[in-house]
């Protein structure tokens, strides 16, 4: 077995750390999968990993605010199945119609630029 090693800073590491928690994975893990999935395609341009890392970006983001509505959406379904006024009902079923429409626009992005896969 080899063991590599790479330096960066605080902020390289906490990327790198966030990324892969975000995954499931250790930090050992994750960044042996990417650098071994770069190294299996050598004729991906930088331009097509900055895609994918935006790509990537994007996708975790919508999960957390999908996570983050779908407790306010619990929270509001306890409230009126209680019996209890559920005053932000409206603004939360706003706030999931506005994330509906961003993830079918970042999906009709990458469908439309060959991207989605």
């Amino acid at each position: 077995m080899h063991q590599p090693s790479c330096r960066m800073n605080d902020a390289e590491y906490q990327l790198l750390a966030r990324a892969a928690a975000t995954c499931h994975m250790s930090v050992a893990g994750f960044l042996a999968r990417a650098a071994l999935d770069a190294a299996r395609d050598l004729a991906r341009t930088t331009a097509d990993i900055a895609g994918e890392r935006e790509m990537l970006q994007e996708l975790f983001a919508l999960r957390r605010h999908l996570g983050q509505f779908g407790n306010n959406l619990n929270q509001v379904a306890k409230a009126l199945n209680s019996g209890a006024d559920a005053p932000q009902a409206e603004a939360v079923l706003t706030a999931v119609q506005r994330i509906a429409k961003r993830v079918d626009a970042f999906t009709q992005h990458h469908l439309d630029n060959g991207t989605a896969g």
